[in-house]
């Protein structure tokens, strides 16, 4: 790994070498987007819930293109719901794009994250990543792309070839001297293989993309393939129960998670319909006992609509269902309903 890091910063370095300094200052530019979210949900496991949720950030960017047509920018994304200092940064990090593809430093998600291909929702609820738990209790949901999340790393990212892409990245572990780091536990190396093409009016794409970390890894594979108004796709991820954990873990969960959507969309407004499977099987560490262990199992469907009221104003909604059964040390914990979502997200 430490021959990567070399490489790349050699790469850098070549590319900088003999540059006159005539490039124009980098100006900051403002944007971001702001959703907001009011719900209803009625399950079986605890009250019904009506519910506000909200998700806004605020991103600076700017770059700068140097002499021999090398772009050099930055991006900083600020969370704007309350938080302290430390966690007001979402991302920050300077890219550097040239004929040899582009390079990230910083606090980002990554290969994997960035690569990975999931299938088409339009709705704020939808099945995959974690939407649903704001607005009811469950024990799992699916995430087919469950990357490291913002950790300080070093990504690289190859030109596009004949549609196809790869990329590379790797964040040190949480014993660096960078006391400020994100990542905990191991080193964390994460990558991926896109190909993205169109074939008379026919949009094809798909990513093959994974992530390693301590004594386990995840890996996934996502395809989407648009037609006329159509959008149709799906993806899959395993995760080793291993992925991330530490030597004092006292619980390791395999993961298996699946997700499929088709889209439509016409002049302003946009339809989808999507179906989202997991399963986490959890086991105390070092244990063989079946008391210790159980599964998590959940089915959940979404109806999303999303209509673009004006520039950078989109109103959406969704409907959605979920059957969710637990385990936890033998007890069951099951939980299932319904739920409807509707809000604004506005881009800026």
């Amino acid at each position: 790994m430490k021959k990567i890091l070399v490489a790349s910063s050699a790469l850098v370095a070549v590319a900088f070498a003999g540059q006159a300094q005539a490039s124009e200052k980098i100006s900051l530019s403002v944007g971001g987007y702001m959703e907001q979210w009011i719900g209803v949900a009625d399950q079986d496991r605890g009250e019904s819930r009506n519910a506000f949720q909200s998700d806004t950030e605020v991103h600076f960017s700017g770059s700068t293109t140097l002499d021999n047509g090398i772009e050099v920018g930055a991006k900083i994304e600020l969370e704007g719901e309350g938080g302290n200092a430390g966690t007001m940064v979402d991302e920050q990090y300077l890219y550097v794009n040239g004929g040899f593809g582009q390079v990230k430093l910083g606090a980002e998600d990554g290969a994997a994250a960035d690569m990975g291909i999931t299938g088409p929702s339009v709705g704020p609820v939808g099945v995959n990543d974690g939407d649903l738990p704001n607005w009811v209790a469950i024990n799992a949901f699916p995430d087919t792309v469950p990357a490291g999340g913002d950790s300080k790393r070093l990504t690289y990212y190859t030109p596009v070839m004949g549609g196809f892409r790869a990329g590379l990245s790797y964040a040190d572990d949480d014993s660096s001297e960078n006391s400020d780091t994100v990542t905990t536990g191991d080193n964390r190396v994460s990558g991926g293989l896109e190909f993205r093409h169109d074939f008379d009016g026919v949009s094809l794409g798909v990513s093959l993309v994974g992530e390693h970390m301590g004594e386990g890894e995840w890996y996934g594979l996502g395809a989407t393939v648009g037609f006329g108004n159509f959008t149709v796709g799906g993806s899959v991820s395993e995760t080793d129960g291993e992925f991330g954990q530490g030597q004092s873990a006292t619980q390791v969960s395999d993961t298996t998670d699946f997700e499929i959507g088709v889209a439509y969309a016409m002049d302003a407004a946009s339809v989808s319909l999507s179906y989202g499977y997991g399963e986490n099987e959890s086991t105390a560490a070092g244990s063989t006992d079946a008391a210790t262990s159980g599964v998590d199992e959940i089915n959940t469907v979404d109806l999303g609509l999303a209509y673009t009221l004006g520039a950078g104003v989109t109103w959406k909604s969704s409907i959605f269902w979920f059957d969710d059964k637990g385990q936890n040390a033998g007890n069951a914990d099951d939980n299932d309903g319904y739920g409807a979502v509707t809000g604004l997200a506005l881009s800026f």
